[in-house]
Protein backbone atom coordinates (compact mmCIF):
# COMPACT_ATOMS: atom_id res chain seq x y z
CA UNK A 1 0.00 0.00 0.00
CA UNK A 2 2.06 2.96 -0.82
CA UNK A 3 3.77 5.19 1.56
CA UNK A 4 1.78 2.80 4.49
CA UNK A 5 3.01 -0.03 3.04
CA UNK A 6 6.48 1.84 1.96
CA UNK A 7 7.18 1.83 6.14
CA UNK A 8 7.36 -2.18 5.76
CA UNK A 9 9.97 -2.35 3.73
CA UNK A 10 12.59 0.79 3.63
CA UNK A 11 15.13 -0.37 5.55
CA UNK A 12 15.02 -3.73 2.84
CA UNK A 13 14.87 -1.17 -0.63
CA UNK A 14 18.30 -1.49 -2.59
CA UNK A 15 19.30 2.56 -3.28
CA UNK A 16 17.99 4.71 -5.50
CA UNK A 17 18.92 3.65 -8.69
CA UNK A 18 20.82 5.93 -11.39
CA UNK A 19 19.71 7.57 -14.07
CA UNK A 20 20.01 6.39 -17.34
CA UNK A 21 22.18 8.27 -19.97
CA UNK A 22 20.52 7.53 -22.88
CA UNK A 23 17.03 5.01 -24.22
CA UNK A 24 15.63 3.99 -20.78
CA UNK A 25 12.15 4.11 -20.31
CA UNK A 26 9.58 6.78 -19.53
CA UNK A 27 10.46 7.59 -16.42
CA UNK A 28 14.30 8.50 -17.39
CA UNK A 29 13.62 10.18 -19.96
CA UNK A 30 11.13 12.80 -17.29
CA UNK A 31 13.78 12.49 -14.66
CA UNK A 32 16.95 13.14 -16.53
CA UNK A 33 18.64 16.74 -15.75
CA UNK A 34 20.28 18.80 -18.22
CA UNK A 35 22.33 21.76 -17.12
CA UNK A 36 20.30 24.63 -15.83
CA UNK A 37 17.36 22.59 -16.83
CA UNK A 38 14.37 21.99 -13.60
CA UNK A 39 12.25 19.41 -13.23
CA UNK A 40 8.65 19.74 -14.08
CA UNK A 41 6.40 18.80 -10.95
CA UNK A 42 3.73 19.82 -12.52
CA UNK A 43 0.31 17.78 -12.55
CA UNK A 44 -0.58 15.92 -15.80
CA UNK A 45 -4.47 14.62 -16.55
CA UNK A 46 -5.37 11.26 -16.32
CA UNK A 47 -6.71 11.43 -19.60
CA UNK A 48 -2.76 11.31 -21.10
CA UNK A 49 -3.03 7.56 -19.65
CA UNK A 50 -6.53 6.23 -19.67
CA UNK A 51 -9.25 6.36 -22.75
CA UNK A 52 -12.67 7.00 -20.33
CA UNK A 53 -13.02 7.41 -17.15
CA UNK A 54 -16.70 6.06 -15.52
CA UNK A 55 -18.60 6.18 -11.89
CA UNK A 56 -20.08 2.98 -11.15
CA UNK A 57 -23.20 3.51 -9.18
CA UNK A 58 -23.92 0.85 -6.69
CA UNK A 59 -27.41 0.50 -4.67
CA UNK A 60 -27.48 -0.89 -1.52
CA UNK A 61 -29.26 -0.83 1.78
CA UNK A 62 -27.76 2.62 3.28
CA UNK A 63 -28.25 4.12 -0.17
CA UNK A 64 -26.44 4.35 -3.48
CA UNK A 65 -22.44 4.29 -3.42
CA UNK A 66 -20.04 5.82 -6.57
CA UNK A 67 -16.87 4.06 -7.74
CA UNK A 68 -14.44 5.83 -9.62
CA UNK A 69 -12.89 3.46 -12.78
CA UNK A 70 -10.52 4.89 -15.37
CA UNK A 71 -10.72 2.48 -18.43
CA UNK A 72 -8.74 2.17 -22.02
CA UNK A 73 -8.92 -0.95 -24.70
CA UNK A 74 -11.96 -2.57 -26.49
CA UNK A 75 -10.77 -6.24 -27.20
CA UNK A 76 -9.61 -8.57 -24.80
CA UNK A 77 -9.30 -9.83 -20.99
CA UNK A 78 -10.16 -7.01 -18.17
CA UNK A 79 -7.41 -6.19 -16.40
CA UNK A 80 -8.76 -5.19 -13.59
CA UNK A 81 -6.28 -3.03 -11.35
CA UNK A 82 -6.26 -2.41 -7.32
CA UNK A 83 -4.30 0.11 -5.78
CA UNK A 84 -2.47 0.35 -2.32
CA UNK A 85 -3.67 2.19 0.61
CA UNK A 86 -3.54 5.71 0.43
CA UNK A 87 -3.24 5.94 -3.49
CA UNK A 88 -5.70 5.72 -6.24
CA UNK A 89 -6.61 4.28 -9.65
CA UNK A 90 -4.35 6.91 -11.04
CA UNK A 91 -1.05 5.25 -9.59
CA UNK A 92 -1.92 2.79 -12.74
CA UNK A 93 -2.13 5.38 -15.39
CA UNK A 94 2.12 4.67 -16.76
CA UNK A 95 1.77 1.03 -17.14
CA UNK A 96 -1.82 1.25 -18.72
CA UNK A 97 -0.12 2.64 -21.30
CA UNK A 98 2.67 0.66 -21.33
CA UNK A 99 0.73 -2.88 -21.40
CA UNK A 100 -2.27 -1.37 -24.17
CA UNK A 101 0.91 -1.70 -26.54
CA UNK A 102 1.68 -4.81 -25.58
CA UNK A 103 -1.02 -7.15 -25.31
CA UNK A 104 -4.85 -6.90 -26.37
CA UNK A 105 -6.54 -5.62 -23.45
CA UNK A 106 -8.79 -3.77 -21.50
CA UNK A 107 -7.92 -1.92 -18.72
CA UNK A 108 -10.57 -1.33 -15.61
CA UNK A 109 -8.47 0.98 -12.69
CA UNK A 110 -10.54 1.02 -9.32
CA UNK A 111 -10.35 3.70 -7.13
CA UNK A 112 -11.24 1.51 -3.90
CA UNK A 113 -13.56 2.74 -1.20
CA UNK A 114 -12.54 5.91 0.76
CA UNK A 115 -10.06 7.13 -2.03
CA UNK A 116 -9.78 8.90 -4.91
CA UNK A 117 -12.58 10.27 -5.87
CA UNK A 118 -14.57 6.85 -5.05
CA UNK A 119 -17.60 8.18 -3.03
CA UNK A 120 -19.10 5.78 -0.16
CA UNK A 121 -21.45 5.88 2.70
CA UNK A 122 -19.28 4.02 4.93
CA UNK A 123 -16.00 5.39 3.99
CA UNK A 124 -14.17 4.14 6.99
CA UNK A 125 -14.98 0.44 6.80
CA UNK A 126 -12.21 -0.92 4.99
CA UNK A 127 -12.07 -4.47 6.08
CA UNK A 128 -10.77 -7.18 3.60
CA UNK A 129 -14.00 -8.94 3.63
CA UNK A 130 -16.31 -5.14 2.35
CA UNK A 131 -13.16 -4.25 -0.39
CA UNK A 132 -13.40 -7.65 -1.65
CA UNK A 133 -17.68 -7.14 -2.17
CA UNK A 134 -16.86 -3.56 -3.58
CA UNK A 135 -14.76 -5.17 -6.27
CA UNK A 136 -17.32 -8.13 -7.06
CA UNK A 137 -20.16 -5.39 -6.94
CA UNK A 138 -18.33 -3.22 -8.97
CA UNK A 139 -17.76 -5.47 -11.88
CA UNK A 140 -21.42 -6.84 -11.63
CA UNK A 141 -22.81 -3.83 -12.01
CA UNK A 142 -20.48 -2.92 -14.95
CA UNK A 143 -20.93 -6.36 -16.96
CA UNK A 144 -24.26 -8.00 -15.41
CA UNK A 145 -24.65 -11.68 -15.24
CA UNK A 146 -21.92 -12.40 -18.26
CA UNK A 147 -18.34 -10.66 -17.45
CA UNK A 148 -15.68 -11.01 -19.83
CA UNK A 149 -12.66 -12.92 -18.47
CA UNK A 150 -11.02 -10.76 -15.81
CA UNK A 151 -7.23 -10.83 -14.71
CA UNK A 152 -7.29 -8.92 -11.04
CA UNK A 153 -3.97 -7.50 -10.52
CA UNK A 154 -3.21 -5.46 -7.17
CA UNK A 155 -0.44 -3.77 -5.62
CA UNK A 156 0.32 -4.07 -1.77
CA UNK A 157 -2.97 -3.40 0.44
CA UNK A 158 -4.68 -4.33 -3.16
CA UNK A 159 -3.14 -6.74 -3.94
CA UNK A 160 -4.31 -8.78 -0.49
CA UNK A 161 -7.81 -7.48 -1.70
CA UNK A 162 -7.31 -9.55 -4.73
CA UNK A 163 -6.49 -12.27 -3.04
CA UNK A 164 -9.42 -11.74 -1.23
CA UNK A 165 -11.47 -11.13 -3.66
CA UNK A 166 -10.54 -14.15 -5.99
CA UNK A 167 -10.47 -16.72 -2.78
CA UNK A 168 -14.14 -15.48 -2.16
CA UNK A 169 -15.23 -16.71 -5.74
CA UNK A 170 -16.28 -13.13 -6.01
CA UNK A 171 -15.45 -13.36 -9.84
CA UNK A 172 -16.48 -15.76 -11.67
CA UNK A 173 -14.76 -15.18 -14.92
CA UNK A 174 -11.49 -14.99 -12.91
CA UNK A 175 -8.49 -15.91 -15.28
CA UNK A 176 -5.52 -15.51 -13.54
CA UNK A 177 -4.30 -13.32 -10.09
CA UNK A 178 -1.34 -10.92 -9.86
CA UNK A 179 0.53 -9.78 -6.85
CA UNK A 180 2.66 -6.90 -6.67
CA UNK A 181 5.19 -6.40 -4.09
CA UNK A 182 3.12 -7.64 -0.97
CA UNK A 183 3.96 -10.61 1.11
CA UNK A 184 2.25 -11.60 4.57
CA UNK A 185 5.32 -12.23 6.76
CA UNK A 186 6.70 -8.87 5.95
CA UNK A 187 3.84 -7.20 6.25
CA UNK A 188 3.35 -8.37 9.50
CA UNK A 189 6.83 -7.67 10.93
CA UNK A 190 6.19 -3.92 10.11
CA UNK A 191 2.90 -3.50 11.45
CA UNK A 192 4.38 -2.15 14.90
CA UNK A 193 6.63 1.10 12.90
CA UNK A 194 3.53 1.50 10.52
CA UNK A 195 2.52 4.21 13.25
CA UNK A 196 5.94 6.05 13.10
CA UNK A 197 6.63 6.44 9.27
CA UNK A 198 3.17 7.90 8.90
CA UNK A 199 3.63 10.92 11.45
CA UNK A 200 6.68 11.72 9.89
CA UNK A 201 5.24 12.23 6.80
CA UNK A 202 4.10 15.90 6.02
CA UNK A 203 0.51 16.73 6.99
CA UNK A 204 -0.34 19.47 4.28
CA UNK A 205 1.26 20.77 1.42
CA UNK A 206 1.64 24.15 -0.21
CA UNK A 207 0.71 22.99 -3.58
CA UNK A 208 0.24 19.65 -5.81
CA UNK A 209 3.20 20.23 -7.27
CA UNK A 210 4.84 20.38 -3.58
CA UNK A 211 3.26 17.39 -2.88
CA UNK A 212 4.84 16.11 -6.35
CA UNK A 213 7.72 16.92 -5.80
CA UNK A 214 8.10 15.07 -1.90
CA UNK A 215 6.63 12.10 -3.39
CA UNK A 216 9.69 12.00 -5.81
CA UNK A 217 12.20 13.06 -3.41
CA UNK A 218 11.28 11.40 -0.79
CA UNK A 219 11.39 8.07 -2.52
CA UNK A 220 7.99 7.25 -2.29
CA UNK A 221 7.18 7.70 -6.10
CA UNK A 222 10.46 7.05 -8.14
CA UNK A 223 8.94 8.04 -11.15
CA UNK A 224 8.53 11.60 -11.78
CA UNK A 225 6.55 10.93 -14.84
CA UNK A 226 4.14 8.41 -12.38
CA UNK A 227 3.96 10.82 -9.63
CA UNK A 228 2.98 13.92 -11.62
CA UNK A 229 -0.36 12.02 -12.97
CA UNK A 230 -1.35 9.97 -9.29
CA UNK A 231 -0.32 12.00 -6.80
CA UNK A 232 -3.71 14.35 -7.54
CA UNK A 233 -5.21 10.87 -6.02
CA UNK A 234 -3.26 11.03 -3.22
CA UNK A 235 -3.92 14.72 -1.98
CA UNK A 236 -6.88 16.82 -1.56
CA UNK A 237 -7.66 20.72 -0.99
CA UNK A 238 -8.41 21.26 2.34
CA UNK A 239 -12.12 22.17 3.04
CA UNK A 240 -12.88 26.13 2.86
CA UNK A 241 -9.50 27.04 1.28
CA UNK A 242 -10.64 27.40 -2.19
CA UNK A 243 -10.39 31.61 -1.95
CA UNK A 244 -9.34 33.77 0.51
CA UNK A 245 -13.12 35.10 0.79
CA UNK A 246 -14.15 31.80 1.57
CA UNK A 247 -11.57 31.40 4.24
CA UNK A 248 -12.17 34.66 5.68
CA UNK A 249 -15.70 34.19 6.27
CA UNK A 250 -15.13 30.65 7.24
CA UNK A 251 -12.72 32.38 10.24
CA UNK A 252 -15.42 34.42 11.08
CA UNK A 253 -18.11 32.20 11.11
CA UNK A 254 -16.06 29.96 13.96
CA UNK A 255 -15.47 33.44 15.64
CA UNK A 256 -19.29 33.83 15.98
CA UNK A 257 -20.01 30.44 17.14
CA UNK A 258 -17.57 30.49 19.93
CA UNK A 259 -18.86 33.95 21.36
CA UNK A 260 -21.44 31.33 22.44
CA UNK A 261 -19.35 29.39 24.63
CA UNK A 262 -17.95 30.12 28.12
CA UNK A 263 -15.12 33.31 28.44
CA UNK A 264 -12.41 31.25 29.43
CA UNK A 265 -12.48 28.71 27.07
CA UNK A 266 -13.43 30.78 24.29
CA UNK A 267 -10.31 32.88 23.39
CA UNK A 268 -8.23 29.36 23.10
CA UNK A 269 -10.45 27.63 21.28
CA UNK A 270 -10.76 30.73 18.73
CA UNK A 271 -6.92 30.59 18.56
CA UNK A 272 -6.80 27.17 18.02
CA UNK A 273 -9.13 27.66 15.12
CA UNK A 274 -7.93 30.60 13.68
CA UNK A 275 -4.49 28.90 13.74
CA UNK A 276 -5.74 25.77 12.23
CA UNK A 277 -7.05 27.76 9.31
CA UNK A 278 -4.13 29.84 8.51
CA UNK A 279 -2.34 26.31 8.08
CA UNK A 280 -4.50 25.26 5.90
CA UNK A 281 -4.52 28.61 3.66
CA UNK A 282 -0.49 28.22 3.83
CA UNK A 283 -0.61 24.48 3.18
CA UNK A 284 -4.03 24.07 1.30
CA UNK A 285 -3.80 20.38 0.04
CA UNK A 286 -3.45 17.50 2.39
CA UNK A 287 -4.06 13.75 2.56
CA UNK A 288 -7.36 12.28 0.93
CA UNK A 289 -7.35 9.45 3.86
CA UNK A 290 -6.33 9.78 7.58
CA UNK A 291 -3.62 6.04 6.81
CA UNK A 292 -3.72 6.15 10.97
CA UNK A 293 -7.06 6.02 11.37
CA UNK A 294 -7.20 2.34 9.26
CA UNK A 295 -5.10 0.50 11.55
CA UNK A 296 -7.35 -2.18 12.91
CA UNK A 297 -7.91 -3.05 9.84
CA UNK A 298 -4.23 -4.02 8.78
CA UNK A 299 -3.74 -7.83 9.93
CA UNK A 300 -7.41 -8.33 8.32
CA UNK A 301 -5.91 -7.78 5.05
CA UNK A 302 -2.36 -9.62 5.72
CA UNK A 303 -2.91 -12.28 7.86
CA UNK A 304 -3.05 -15.43 6.07
CA UNK A 305 -1.95 -13.86 2.82
CA UNK A 306 0.34 -16.07 1.09
CA UNK A 307 -2.12 -19.51 1.68
CA UNK A 308 -4.81 -17.77 0.48
CA UNK A 309 -2.93 -17.01 -2.70
CA UNK A 310 -1.34 -20.03 -2.57
CA UNK A 311 -5.02 -21.98 -2.81
CA UNK A 312 -6.56 -19.79 -5.55
CA UNK A 313 -6.88 -22.25 -8.39
CA UNK A 314 -6.00 -19.94 -11.68
CA UNK A 315 -2.64 -18.95 -12.90
CA UNK A 316 -0.72 -16.90 -10.23
CA UNK A 317 1.86 -13.86 -11.00
CA UNK A 318 4.18 -12.55 -8.03
CA UNK A 319 5.93 -9.61 -8.94
CA UNK A 320 8.76 -8.35 -6.10
CA UNK A 321 10.91 -5.11 -5.50
CA UNK A 322 13.36 -7.74 -4.14
CA UNK A 323 13.66 -11.68 -3.24
CA UNK A 324 14.20 -11.11 0.55
CA UNK A 325 10.56 -10.20 0.74
CA UNK A 326 9.59 -14.04 0.34
CA UNK A 327 8.66 -15.43 3.74
CA UNK A 328 8.47 -19.22 4.10
CA UNK A 329 5.15 -20.08 2.63
CA UNK A 330 5.47 -18.54 -0.47
CA UNK A 331 9.23 -19.80 -0.72
CA UNK A 332 7.87 -23.89 -0.66
CA UNK A 333 5.54 -22.58 -3.16
CA UNK A 334 7.43 -21.42 -5.56
CA UNK A 335 9.35 -24.17 -5.21
CA UNK A 336 6.90 -26.33 -5.92
CA UNK A 337 5.76 -24.31 -8.98
CA UNK A 338 2.68 -23.35 -7.72
CA UNK A 339 2.91 -19.47 -9.40
CA UNK A 340 5.24 -17.75 -11.60
CA UNK A 341 7.67 -15.34 -9.77
CA UNK A 342 9.26 -12.02 -10.83
CA UNK A 343 11.70 -9.54 -9.11
CA UNK A 344 12.24 -6.28 -10.35
CA UNK A 345 15.42 -4.26 -8.80
CA UNK A 346 16.40 -0.54 -8.15
CA UNK A 347 12.63 -0.40 -7.30
CA UNK A 348 10.84 1.02 -4.25
CA UNK A 349 7.81 -0.36 -3.11
CA UNK A 350 5.44 1.49 -5.63
CA UNK A 351 7.08 -1.46 -8.35
CA UNK A 352 4.10 -0.48 -10.96
CA UNK A 353 5.00 3.26 -10.90
CA UNK A 354 8.85 2.74 -10.52
CA UNK A 355 9.01 0.95 -13.88
CA UNK A 356 5.82 0.37 -15.50
CA UNK A 357 7.67 -0.67 -18.48
CA UNK A 358 9.52 -3.68 -16.74
CA UNK A 359 6.23 -4.72 -15.09
CA UNK A 360 4.08 -4.08 -18.52
CA UNK A 361 6.54 -6.70 -19.71
CA UNK A 362 6.21 -9.09 -17.13
CA UNK A 363 2.15 -9.34 -17.17
CA UNK A 364 2.17 -9.35 -21.09
CA UNK A 365 4.46 -12.21 -20.88
CA UNK A 366 2.33 -14.25 -18.28
CA UNK A 367 -1.13 -13.18 -19.94
CA UNK A 368 0.14 -14.74 -23.19
CA UNK A 369 2.08 -17.24 -21.84
CA UNK A 370 -1.25 -18.74 -20.68
CA UNK A 371 -2.88 -17.84 -23.92
CA UNK A 372 -4.93 -15.18 -22.23
CA UNK A 373 -4.24 -12.37 -24.48
CA UNK A 374 -2.57 -11.94 -28.32
CA UNK A 375 0.52 -9.70 -28.48
CA UNK A 376 0.05 -6.58 -30.34
CA UNK A 377 3.07 -4.48 -32.24
CA UNK A 378 5.48 -6.90 -32.36
CA UNK A 379 5.55 -7.57 -28.52
CA UNK A 380 7.91 -10.52 -27.90
CA UNK A 381 8.13 -12.32 -24.38
CA UNK A 382 10.82 -12.54 -22.17
CA UNK A 383 10.22 -15.12 -19.82
CA UNK A 384 12.02 -14.80 -16.78
CA UNK A 385 14.28 -17.31 -15.14
CA UNK A 386 12.25 -17.63 -11.54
Amino acid sequence: MSALEKSMHLGRLPSRPPLPSSGGSQSGAKMRIGPGRKRDFSPVPWSQYFESMEDVEIENETGKDTFRVYKSGSEGPVLLLLHGGGHSALSWAVFTAAIISRVQCRIVALDLRGHGETKVKNSEDLSAETMAKDVGNVVEAMYGDLPPPIMLIGHSMGGAIAVHTASSNLLPSLLGLCMIDVVEGTAMDALNSMQNFLRGRPKTFKSLENAIEWSVKSGQIRNLESARVSMFGQVKQCEGVTSPEGSKSIVEGIIEEEEEDEEGSESVNKRKKEDDMETKKDHPYTWRIELAKTEKYWDGWFRGLSNLFLSCPIPKLLLLAGVDRLDKDLTIGQMQGKFQMQVLPQCGHAVHEDAPDKVAEAVATFLIRNRFAEPIGGFQCVFPGC
